[in-house]
């Protein structure tokens, strides 16, 4: 039985193991500094990630490439939405001068979603895994990258720049889909996951999945059923948590108890790799998640 915490209307108490430590900010500056003068944008601040002080104290960042504005209106999501920016042909280089700079071994390329572009973007993930393929060619490249709508050939043209890990995130079960991720689509997403399988049999894939939105146990379950069919290798599962009072409320908070009992069910299901924790994210500890 799933131990659970019902969020009460109006109460904004968290349970004792949401309660996250606090950390020194001279790695925040520094990080942030290399941020600001390469012109770049990280996941880490636009989606108000809770992990932010403890990945930048390790001096590792997400890359958020493709400007900070997205085109979808994902109900959880703390990332600007709106008309989106014009992309800059200087950011391959400039994050690629990045990630040079801090020193990274493993990183990870994300983006906002770019249904105004006729690729989707696909191309300039290609030319930011080019460009720091070119500076630093021994770093593991992991790219978090959206459903392109759909299309192959934007697929295509990722895979064909050869990173070494492609996530694409679920998100939530089937039938929360309409509320929390209208413009998207389950079968959609889980059918990405198949492209790249069948396109790069030995490229490493990887999802992950909010929980605390209404969702049961059973339909978690039946979500890596569908991602292992899918050809997923890796899962994260983290808590949901609402960046503000009009995004999407959070339903109940899911005990660490439970979050084991996920990563254990996973592992048996024939997931190669599992984080699950109240606070983990889709890049969380992604270099440890690629080399179990």
């Amino acid at each position: 039985m799933s131990k659970i915490m019902k969020n009460v209307p109006g109460d904004s108490r968290k349970p004792e193991w949401l309660k996250i430590p606090i950390r020194s900010g001279r790695d925040l500056k520094s990080v942030e500094d290399i941020l600001k003068e390469s012109h770049l944008n990280a996941v880490c601040q636009e989606a108000n990630c809770p992990n932010k002080m403890e990945c930048y104290s390790r001096k590792t960042a997400t890359f958020m490439i493709l400007g900070a504005v997205c085109t979808r209106q994902c109900r959880f999501c703390n990332v600007t939405k709106g008309e989106a920016d014009s992309l800059d042909p200087e950011e391959p280089k400039n994050l690629a001068r990045a990630v040079e700079k801090l020193g990274l071994k493993y990183v990870v390329v994300t983006s906002v979603t770019r249904d105004d572009l006729p690729d989707g973007g696909a191309g300039h993930f290609a030319a930011v895994i080019d460009a720091i393929r070119r500076r630093t060619p021994d770093v593991t490249i992991e790219v978090l990258i959206p459903d392109f709508q759909g299309s192959l050939q934007a697929l295509k043209t990722v895979l064909k720049a050869a990173p070494d890990v492609i996530n694409h995130n679920i998100e939530t079960v089937s039938s929360l889909y309409e509320t929390v991720r209208p413009q998207a689509d389950y079968h959609r997403s889980l059918e990405l996951i198949k492209r790249v399988k069948e396109t790069a049999p030995r490229l490493r894939t990887k999802s992950g999945i909010m929980v605390g939105l209404g969702e049961t146990p059973a339909q978690v379950e039946e979500v890596m059923d569908d991602l292992l069919n899918a050809g997923c290798d890796s899962l994260t599962i983290g808590q949901y948590l609402a960046p503000s009072r009009e995004h999407l409320k959070v339903v109940e908070y899911i005990h660490p108890d439970q979050f084991e009992a996920y990563r254990q069910t996973a592992l048996i299901k024939g997931f190669k790799a599992v984080a699950s924790a109240p606070f983990v994210r889709s890049s969380y500890h992604a270099e440890e998640i690629y080399n179990d």
